[in-house]
């Protein structure tokens, strides 16, 4: 998959899962491409335990609906450790 594809998968999957987990997040336009690209990589890994063609990358649905499923996880993730840090 070309970089310019994963960036605009990226920035698809990151809307996607701030529509979906609505909340508090203040992330502009590059830090939700940023959320989704690294929700890509999350889900893209997670995704390829159950693919064993040995293609990592490749661009699929399954893999856009893992990389929304892995960028949700990452903005919990996110989530929790900011409220960690204003709590403690």
């Amino acid at each position: 998959m070309g970089i310019i594809a994963f960036i605009v998968i990226g920035l698809i999957a990151g809307l996607i899962a701030r529509a979906i987990l609505p909340g508090k997040q203040s992330m502009g336009l590059i830090a939700t491409t940023l959320l989704g690209m690294v929700g890509s990589l999350v889900g893209g890994l997670v995704g390829s335990l159950f693919h064993r063609d040995g293609r990592l990358f490749d661009l699929r649905p399954s893999g856009i609906i893992m990389s929304v499923i892995g960028a949700i996880v990452v903005l919990l993730l996110v989530g929790a450790a900011g409220r960690r840090r204003v709590h403690a």
